[in-house]
């Protein structure tokens, strides 16, 4: 049973700091090395310099970015720069947002949730990790002993119980109710009612958590508790190592959505031949229009179609998987809910069968990165930056749904959840 804890939480102190949409940020992940040096420069107490902070080159084990964020943590509690909740609470946010020229708002509760290793069935992940973006999250945690950002994690909402949170605040004024760079709009509201934390833990307590967003960081909690308890003798179940900070949103929340993360290969042997070898296991549609190529590639979306951009060539493909290839190559290997999968058919056919990557190369985040912008990839492609790139269609929530509730794992960055939950709202201190 998901166990869900009201906490006392870290906010930033609206006297001091009035201007909320300052100093928040989307998660460290998805900052570029632009972005990251202008949340550096737009206020002196933007979240970025403890979640991302700026490298020097006189960094070494005494003075690093994880060590300043850890200092910066503990100066803005003593100024009251940060003040913390005199009382336990879950904070109910909203983010409004356009998408598609529609205006759409998703609800979702900030709480603490009691971690649990997934092989219990408690909270479900659904793709790979990195293995050294979670060493370097553990070195931050060690110093800083804090939950900084949530956890994206979703649950069946059968008996509505965001609706129920709604309804409780509708004649409140949001405690903080601030805008983003992208001009997301969003707004927390503290619930201290007693009755109602009780109503939330006890309607919660059945549920499985489905982690959307934020697998390194639930994976490095774990660490994290693994390693407290090796170095805490009286370690307990009180401890507060025990959680993690978690954002939870309904599974049917209109404005969960799911934009596809698309690779971009910065080298392969030999791309100059890669159409001439699928024609082996895909049917081949070429075309010198972008936009058509795009949509194509949408109506295709039930057909395992994958789009490709290849350096010093002008035309787009798109790639359709031929019946039966992945049941015959891979049939005795893959569960059919994976091999129906379009980041599948690309992890395990194209980058592994056709292209000869390994795990290793699969771990190497410099080799093979990602986006959710389709015009980036182009501009990678033609700059040279990289050599290749694959354009995916989403993958859809009962995909992720499924493949949770069978213990299985997608491969890396198959989601790309959208609007990212914002960092910077409510801290946790550990």
């Amino acid at each position: 049973m998901a166990q869900i804890i009201p906490f006392k939480g870290i906010l930033y102190n609206q006297d001091k700091i009035q201007k909320i949409s300052d100093v928040i940020t989307p998660p460290y992940d998805v900052i570029s090395e632009e972005e990251q040096k202008n949340y550096h420069k737009r206020h002196p107490q933007n979240i970025i310099r403890l979640i991302l902070g700026e490298k020097t080159p006189n960094d070494n084990k005494e003075n690093n970015p994880h060590i300043r964020a850890s200092k910066y943590f503990k100066d803005w509690l003593s100024k009251g720069l940060f003040v913390q909740d005199d009382k336990p609470s879950i904070y109910l946010t909203s983010v409004r947002f356009l998408f598609k020229g529609q205006l759409i708002t998703r609800y979702g509760l900030i709480t603490l949730v009691k971690l649990e290793p997934f092989e219990k069935g408690i909270i479900l992940p659904h793709e790979k990790t990195f293995s050294k973006i979670k060493s370097e999250r553990l070195e931050l945690m060690k110093v800083c002993h804090a939950n900084f950002s949530q956890i994206f994690s979703l649950f069946l909402d059968n008996d509505n119980l965001i609706d129920f949170l709604k309804n409780s605040i509708s004649n409140k004024n949001p405690d903080i109710d601030c805008y983003d760079d992208y001009e997301h709009n969003h707004k927390l509201w503290k619930i201290t009612d007693t009755n109602i934390l009780k109503h939330i833990t006890e309607s919660m307590a059945n549920k499985t958590i489905f982690i959307a967003d934020g697998h390194h960081r639930y994976e490095t909690a774990l660490n994290y508790k693994n390693w407290v308890k090796e170095n805490t003798p009286d370690f307990g179940e009180d401890h507060p190592a025990n959680n993690i900070m978690m954002y939870l949103s309904g599974i049917q929340d209109p404005g969960l959505i799911i934009l596809p993360a698309h690779r971009m290969v910065n080298h392969i042997e030999k791309s100059d031949d890669f159409i001439e070898k699928s024609k082996q296991y895909f049917e081949i549609k070429t075309t010198p229009s972008l936009p058509e190529f795009l949509s194509l590639l949408e109506i295709l979306s039930n057909q395992n179609a994958i789009g490709v951009f290849i350096k010093n060539d002008e035309n787009f493909y798109i790639l359709t998987l031929k019946p039966n290839i992945m049941e015959s190559m891979f049939g005795q290997e893959l569960p059919q809910s994976m091999r129906e999968l379009d980041v599948t058919v690309l992890t395990r056919l194209i980058l592994m069968e056709m292209l000869g990557f390994d795990q290793t190369k699969l771990d190497d985040e410099k080799l093979i990165t990602y986006t959710r912008d389709v015009e980036e990839a182009l501009l990678n492609v033609k700059s040279g930056k990289c050599a290749i790139a694959f354009i995916n269609n989403p993958t859809k929530i009962e995909q992720v749904k499924a493949i949770s509730e069978q213990g299985l794992i997608m491969p890396r960055k198959s989601t790309y959840f959208y609007p990212k939950v914002i960092t910077g709202l409510v801290l946790n201190k550990l």
